[in-house]
């Protein structure tokens, strides 16, 4: 009995996806350092304002990563629209219920 093997050549990921995971890396990496030197030079301020800015920016990060690594962008609009638009206005309503929380407990004090 003759075994055959099939003998199958491994390739390198091309130079063109090569520069793209460096380029979305060092996109990555410039939105984290921002959103640090943000977190210490706004240390002292304890606001709603800053809480916002940090889950915008993580919102930012969390899209860019769905583009990117999940192909999202070469998807049809239609598409991507059905998957976004939903999050989008999840986030809004619960903006909206933080908002009315707040005001609810500062008008019964």
């Amino acid at each position: 009995m003759i075994e055959q093997t099939e003998h199958i050549e491994h390739t390198d990921a091309p130079e063109n996806m090569k520069g793209k995971i460096w380029r979305t890396f060092w996109i990555l990496l410039a939105f984290t350092v921002v959103d640090i030197l943000l977190y210490f030079m706004l240390l002292s301020t304890h606001s709603m304002w800053k809480n916002a800015l940090f889950i915008l920016l993580g919102v930012v990060k969390a899209f860019y990563i769905v583009g990117i690594f999940m192909h999202m962008q070469f998807e049809r609009k239609t598409l991507m629209y059905t998957i976004i638009l939903p999050m989008i206005f999840v986030i809004f309503f619960i903006a909206l219920m933080i908002i009315e929380g707040d005001f609810t407990l500062t008008s019964r004090l």
